[in-house]
């Protein structure tokens, strides 16, 4: 308005037209152009790179409005995109684009209610679960149902064979029965103009499943709850309908500015390329030099170059001349390698280390360096390596040719703890694009033929293992005796981390139809038993793959490691995870996102097949978005849940500032609490912070902040406390608590794996009563965590029943007092049984993953039982220590309050005791039986950067945990023994916990 008012003084200002019709743009701070739709932002929020904005007409479509949103969410504004030169993110873009498109315009052939099922489809459970029928209030379900269009609640006493459909019709009979005495109204309402949704969630009942298959109500009654579903009108759905329809519109009906895909050339003859496999010559390479090598003027220098399909090295590695200089050093020299270029893999890649060899030095008390010596590794008597720097690339491109040409390879300087003769292979093939420091390798890819050498097509490779099927004598079956059938099934029935000998290989190669018929959940087995530097070897593995039996979902997920590199094996992969439901595909979408590391091209089955996923299901869609973007490091800018981080981020930051003054605690606390309050009122804050969906759930509608009930937590990070309103069921409050400044991926992980040790014990028809609470990681050292309702910390509910801190962790009664208060009757009844088997089900889980620091303050018990541990910083055994001593010397939290609480408070209930003991081992059993699922989600995660899990070693912790290799028998014995032991030294724990208790009062 100010802007438009001195406008009037200038000429031309009647050229200008209606002030309604323009708009600010700026450069924000990601350099990213942001259209500033929302006039009523401050300027202060808005945060442009400079100040400056410039004024341009509203005549940008919708279209054009989400491409600037998205270049906002991505940190990287599209047109950045358009303008890259690389061919091959061009062509994926393009593809990715065409089958977006697709979706699209079919989701437009939709009606409302088909657009809704196939959105927000229920999650349903079909199996029978024991002690389900139990649960039910006389063989009844009890419904609480709210309506959309009043406030009023009705009660329900309904069959569980009930479907969606009849549920409605009677809830609204009765809504109608109170609000309408006439018998036409009623007749008059159109019953199918309703839907059923899950209260306080955007999760819809659809379909003709009975109500008690339907996984939401299953979950209340186990918990001996009352369901609470709320009719809604179409009219809200058809609104959400055609405003999605709308944009999708917007999008489609442009004229794109992308050129089209070009046409491939055409074809002359035969001549236009070469096949791989009829070149004959050793592969070879021309290192030509490096520059910015960061080395001693006077240091030797060498670069090793090995050719690896995933962690096999195909050949030995070459090695070339030593060389000297300040940065830059020349070689000129030809590396040879011993395998032909003919029998080269479709995805072999061929990995590079820069290192300093200098004499060996007799080992000294100190160093200025240790990292140094981290890395060194002796390759001969009176020589030591030193790693300078790596990088890896793929020998034929995108399209399957083979590279030729000079190329320069920008490196990387920090190496992972394990090294394969001082080579990265599982490294990125990415080169490092902080080109200005980085050290620059230039390479030489010599040209073997006149024409493109190309790898074959699939239709050739299957024609190349007919051609040696029928030029072999005998019948390529190789089917052994019971002598190497029985090896053959010890061979298969052994862990992902067990390693293979040569002569076990080539018997599980002799022998791979028998492993075809009678142990097909082998194939990754097999796989790393074929000699891919054998191209004849490949083409019959390939083979064999086209009438391989398919694998579970939960089987195929060990292919998608990085050990098994081919393309058609990683496809054969994914077509067995199409088999998953998109509830299952959520429980391992962590993984998968971390396994699109391993792929070396853009356009691969994995991200055809998430992309797809996530544009059918939009909780998959949304989870797919915050976990890609945690991989990229996307910093947090300007878009709704985005900015809202931002913002919370900024209040924490305000927290710590003011907690670091030395002032009396009571008074500090009292004055950064006030000023987070008051930071929360401020318009800027309440908006930004309002009307989203939740990151933890996006069925969760956040209307506002409930201000007054938010706070900050005396933990070192200071993390927030936010309580929300939820928009979609009036009087209900959600707790959100915000971390800056610690890593929640590893907190990520184990939640996400107690989720899927609950599937398995609830498969199993045991439910332990897990409490696997929400948890996000949204940047490296920042997330969101979802508070659990009606809980209290194990501290917090001694110290209550206790006047003093040190004999607080030894009052046994404390625990079983403070569910008394709860619950009385048969409810303490309930309160106990929960108790009793959530305790069973985390004593298993702490201790088969080894989850360490635990305390007092981090096990939590809610009112109605439930145990549940919380703070995941110490997996896979790494044990808090001080002074070189381990504080934890028990293998699982058992203590003797605990052992009160399942006893009901009766010394001598030995009965009770003995079913919680029959509950531990039935479900440290159950976790036996899917032992490679576990180590094969851990080895996925190899490249995530968790601080305790960086190589395979951290993972045997797992494989010994679960007694792997081990009889039931034996392994029942050792959990047994374990057992015992964390009952025998559970004064050790109390006594950790008194100190804890102490250390935490005088803080």
């Amino acid at each position: 308005q100010a802007l438009w008012k001195e406008a009037q003084r200038h000429p031309l200002f009647s050229f200008l037209g209606d002030m309604e019709s323009h708009m600010f743009e700026c450069v924000n701070q990601s350099a990213v152009h942001e259209e500033l739709e929302d006039e009523t932002q401050r300027l202060c929020d808005v945060r442009p790179f400079l100040p400056v904005l410039r004024l341009v007409p509203r005549n940008c479509g919708r279209a054009e409005r989400l491409d600037s949103k998205i270049g906002v969410l991505i940190g990287k504004g599209l047109h950045e995109l358009d303008a890259l030169q690389d061919q091959e993110v061009k062509d994926f873009r393009s593809k990715m684009f065409r089958i977006s498109e697709e979706k699209m315009q079919r989701v437009q052939m939709m009606t409302w209610m088909e657009w809704l099922e196939s959105c927000f489809s229920p999650q349903v459970e079909v199996g029978a679960i024991d002690g389900l029928q139990e649960k039910l209030f006389e063989g009844a379900l009890k419904v609480t149902m709210h309506f959309s269009q009043s406030q009023d609640t009705a009660s329900l006493k309904v069959s569980p064979a009930i479907t969606p459909r009849e549920l409605r019709e009677q809830a609204l009979r009765k809504w109608l029965t109170t609000h309408s005495s006439s018998e036409e109204v009623q007749e008059e309402v159109r019953w199918d103009d309703y839907v059923l949704r899950i209260s306080g969630k955007l999760e819809f009942l659809t379909g003709e499943h009975s109500l008690i298959h339907f996984k939401y109500i299953r979950t209340c009654v186990m918990a001996t709850e009352s369901p609470h579903l709320t009719v809604v009108h179409c009219s809200a759905i058809q609104s959400m309908f055609e405003k999605e329809i709308t944009a999708i519109g917007a999008v489609v009906n442009r004229k794109t500015s992308n050129p089209p895909v070009p046409l491939p050339p055409k074809r002359r003859g035969p001549s236009m390329h070469t096949c791989v496999w009829d070149i004959h010559t050793p592969f070879r390479i021309t290192l030509v030099k490096g520059a910015k090598v960061n080395a001693e003027e006077t240091t030797k220098v060498q670069v090793r170059a090995g050719l690896f399909h995933g962690t096999e090295l195909l050949c030995k590695p070459a090695v070339s001349s030593e060389t000297s200089g300040r940065s830059e050093h020349t070689w000129g020299q030809s590396l040879d390698f011993d395998i032909n270029v003919g029998d080269l893999p479709r995805m072999a890649r061929l990995c590079f280390a820069i290192y300093a060899v200098m004499d060996k030095v007799k080992k000294q008390k100190s160093t200025k360096s240790p990292h140094i010596n981290k890395y060194q590794t002796i390759r001969k008597a009176g020589k030591v390596h030193y790693p300078i720097a790596w990088v890896n690339t793929m020998v034929f491109d995108y399209r399957g040719h083979l590279k030729t040409g000079e190329v320069v390879l920008h490196c990387w300087s920090s190496f992972p703890d394990e090294l394969e003769e001082m080579l990265n292979p599982i490294g990125t093939i990415q080169t490092n694009p902080y080109t200005e420091n980085a050290t620059a390798l230039h390479v030489q890819f010599p040209e073997y033929h006149a024409y493109p050498i190309v790898f074959p097509a699939f239709d050739k490779i299957l024609e190349k293992a007919a051609e040696i099927a029928r030029g072999s004598d005998c019948m390529p079956m190789g089917r052994g005796g019971k002598k190497f059938h029985s090896e053959l099934k010890e061979i298969m029935e052994r862990d992902p981390l067990s390693q293979l000998y040569e002569n076990e290989k080539d018997l599980i190669w002799t022998l791979r139809y028998d492993c075809r018929e009678n142990f097909p959940q082998s194939l990754p087995k097999l796989l790393l038993s074929v000699k891919w530097s054998k191209h004849e070897d490949m083409a019959q593995l390939q083979a064999l793959l086209q009438i391989w039996p398919k694998l579970s979902p939960r089987d195929a997920l060990e292919l998608l490691d990085f050990n098994y590199p081919d393309q058609y094996v990683r496809e054969y992969a994914v077509r067995c995870l199409c088999d998953m439901s998109d509830d299952e595909l959520s429980q391992y979408l962590l993984q998968l996102v971390q396994v699109l590391r391993y792929e070396p091209y853009y356009d691969c089955a994995l991200s055809r097949f998430l992309l797809e996923r996530a544009q059918a299901n939009r909780s998959i869609g949304h989870f797919l978005f915050w976990h890609l973007r945690l991989v990229l490091r996307v910093s947090g800018v300007g878009v709704a849940g985005v900015e809202a981080l931002n913002k919370l981020k900024a209040v924490n930051e305000l927290i710590k500032l003011g907690t670091i003054k030395n002032v009396r605690k009571a008074k500090e606390a009292m004055l950064s609490k006030e000023a987070m309050l008051t930071c929360l009122r401020q318009t800027g804050y309440a908006e930004t912070l309002s009307d989203l969906q939740s990151p933890l759930n996006p069925q969760v509608l956040l209307s506002g902040i409930s201000v007054e009930k938010c706070r900050y937590m005396d933990s070192k990070m200071k993390p927030l406390w936010i309580v929300y309103n939820n928009k979609l069921l009036d009087g209900d409050t959600l707790g959100i608590i915000y971390k800056n400044g610690d890593d929640l991926r590893q907190d990520m992980l184990t939640l996400q794996i107690l989720r899927l040790m609950d599937l398995l014990w609830k498969e199993a028809n045991l439910d332990l009563r897990i409490v696997p609470y929400g948890c996000l990681a949204t940047g490296d050292r920042s997330g969101l965590i979802e508070v659990v309702s009606a809980a209290e910390t194990i501290a917090n509910i001694q110290l209550t029943n206790s006047n003093v801190a040190a004999a607080a962790a030894f009052n046994k009664d404390a625990l079983l007092n403070w569910l008394k208060e709860k619950n009385s009757g048969d409810a303490l009844d309930r309160a106990i049984e929960e108790f009793t088997l959530s305790c069973a089900g985390y004593c298993v889980a702490t201790y088969v993953l080894g989850i360490g620091d635990r305390h007092s303050d981090n096990i939590m018990v809610r009112s109605t039982g439930q145990l549940f541990h919380i703070d995941f910083g110490h997996i896979l055994g790494n044990f808090k220590s001080k002074f070189g001593i381990k504080r934890e010397r028990v293998p699982f939290i058992l203590t003797h309050d605990f052992i009160h609480v399942i006893q009901q408070g009766k010394t001598g209930n030995t009965e009770k005791f003995g079913s919680f003991r029959q509950y531990c081992e039935e479900a440290y059993l159950i976790l036996r039986k899917n032992g490679n699922l576990f180590i094969t989600l851990f080895a996925l995660m190899l490249t995530a950067g968790l601080p305790e899990l960086t190589s395979v070693k951290d993972i045997q912790y797992l494989k010994d945990s679960l007694a792997l290799g081990k009889t039931d028998e034996e392994a029942l014995k050792q959990f047994r023994q374990k057992f015992d032991e964390a009952l025998r030294e559970s004064w050790t724990t109390k006594v950790n916990w008194m100190a804890h208790n102490v250390a935490h009062t005088w803080s």
